[in-house]
């Protein structure tokens, strides 16, 4: 071989090696960023669906106390304030609060602030709301709407609460007073301390106003502190529903991915952040070990060209073991995702479900021009089987209908949810109104069947009444709230003619 064709094929390799090596690197850097990206977006669905399971927690349990509240106000309309009265309210407020874990207390509060029920025993009588928040917030208010204030100490017990309350008025509409429901902070801690969101992360409760309630980890200004002029409130909760932004922390400089979410129904938001180094830090390991093997690979390519095929093998191992830690992640997801449309009494789909699901069968009827029907169901004295029996036996009666409904007349595609206290809804895609009326008999004959004993309905069992609204011809411009006003409007016209029954929606009835 020539001397100028030796040099040709030297130059040549020299070039083959130098592009496999550029090949190589960049190939490999392009990975990387590319398992970087997947990482931070995995970590951000976490970080949502985290979020999301919080704002349902926290929804669940300010609902559960309200609920209560709303019993204790009824109680005093009805029954008054006489001494009998006030001790029979008394023994019912006990009751209730050794039923739900996270209350720290029940409180009926007169307009001059004295305590005159309390769930607690041998409580100082000098006790007084006068200067409390919520006590000064329902005297200048003369709505009845639930009122949430800032953390406090509990004058009862001393531990850390945050209050939901509601104002009595006289029958003139002048304040009559506050009942309220202390929740403990710890509850929330707990549940909070549940998830694995690493050394750095954070999980945050906290009012619309930018008031913190809950934080975990708890620093020692954390309760009741302004986040006003945090990046997380100022630029982002305070002006969306919900949304994931990466915030570099002014407070301990963490840069961390961070999942917020207001809830519905309470003005109250939740915030679930990761730390961005150490969601990378696994991948930062396997970058690191990627471009060592690389140089590795680098300097054995022009030496020892058989070597070649053990470092690919290398490299489509780690790979491989990145592919499995992602599979996971996303299976964590998915699960966070299913229990966040839950419900988590009866195991239903939620309210939220069924929002979004209604929405998809009304389009898909629109396209396909089939019927679209809604069955709403509603227990008959449900109220009076709670107060007979306590709210225990009645989660586990509506868990016990749940099933039933559940299971009578279900056709596939189908959809059952938990609408609201013992309120269930059934969506019918495709079932025109004689079909929706049949089911709904075979539902209400089946929770008959149960033959729960309830003394305080007429017929001595369970019953529960239905209404149906049916969209024959759905237009392109329906909304859900027409279909479900029709089933309300029915459900309320079964009520009123006798409960233990079907009403149809009609056009006599709007």
């Amino acid at each position: 071989m020539h001397s100028k064709e030796f040099s040709s094929v030297i130059f040549s390799a020299k070039i083959f090696v130098a592009s496999v090596c550029a090949l190589l690197l960049t190939l490999s850097v392009w990975s990387n960023w590319s398992a970087r990206e997947d990482e931070l977006n995995q970590a951000e669905g976490t970080a949502s669906n985290t979020s999301r399971a919080l704002a349902q927690h926290a929804e669940d349990t300010f609902k559960e106390a309200e609920v209560v509240l709303v019993g204790i106000s009824d109680r005093l309309e009805f029954d008054g304030r006489s001494t009998v009265a006030l001790a029979r309210l008394e023994r019912f407020v006990r009751m209730q609060a050794r039923q739900l874990p996270q209350l720290n207390g029940l409180i009926v509060i007169d307009q001059k602030g004295k305590w005159i029920v309390n769930s607690e025993k041998n409580l100082d009588p000098t006790f007084s709301s006068v200067d409390r928040e919520y006590f000064i917030y329902h005297r200048t208010h003369p709505d009845k709407l639930m009122h949430i204030g800032p953390a406090i100490r509990s004058r009862a017990t001393g531990e850390w609460v945050i209050t939901i309350s509601q104002r009595l008025s006289a029958p003139d509409g002048s304040f009559d007073g506050v009942v309220l429901a202390a929740i403990d902070l710890s509850y929330f801690r707990k549940f909070y301390d549940s998830f694995d969101i690493g050394a750095k992360g954070a999980l945050l409760l906290a009012l619309d106003n930018g008031t913190m309630l809950v934080r975990r980890p708890l620093l020692s200004d954390s309760i009741g502190k302004s986040m006003v002029d945090t990046p997380i409130f100022r630029d982002y909760a305070s002006k969306y529903a919900d949304g994931v932004a990466l915030i570099r922390s002014r407070q301990d400089g963490v840069t961390r991915i961070n999942s917020y979410r207001h809830l519905s129904r309470y003005p109250l938001f939740v915030s679930a952040a990761l730390s961005q180094r150490e969601i990378l830090a696994k991948w930062q390991a396997d970058a690191l070990l990627h471009f060592s093997g690389l140089l590795v690979l680098l300097m054995l390519l022009g030496f020892f060209g058989s070597r070649l095929v053990l470092q690919i093998t290398m490299r489509v191992k780690a790979e491989h073991e990145a592919n499995e830690n992602r599979v996971q992640i996303e299976h964590l997801n998915e699960t966070l995702q299913a229990l966040a449309m839950q419900d988590g009494l009866t195991g239903l789909a939620n309210r939220r479900c069924f929002d979004d699901e209604i929405v998809r069968e009304l389009r898909r009827a629109v396209r396909s021009g089939q019927a679209l029907s809604l069955i709403m169901i509603d227990v008959d004295f449900f109220k009076r089987y709670n107060d007979t029996y306590g709210h225990l036996a009645g989660d586990e009666c509506l868990r016990e209908l749940a099933a039933t409904v559940k299971v009578a007349g279900h056709r596939p595609g189908d959809m059952v949810a938990r609408y609201g206290g013992e309120e269930i809804v059934v969506l019918l895609p495709g079932c025109a109104a004689v079909a929706a009326v049949e089911i709904a008999k075979k539902i209400l004959a089946a929770i008959e069947a149960l033959a729960i004993v309830h003394s305080g309905n007429p017929a001595g069992v369970v019953t529960a009444s239905a209404g149906v609204g049916v969209l024959e011809n759905v237009a392109n411009d329906a909304v859900p709230e027409a279909i479900i006003d029709m089933a309300d409007k029915a459900l309320y016209e079964a009520k009123s003619s006798g409960r233990n029954r079907v009403c149809l929606y009609t056009r006599q009835l709007s």
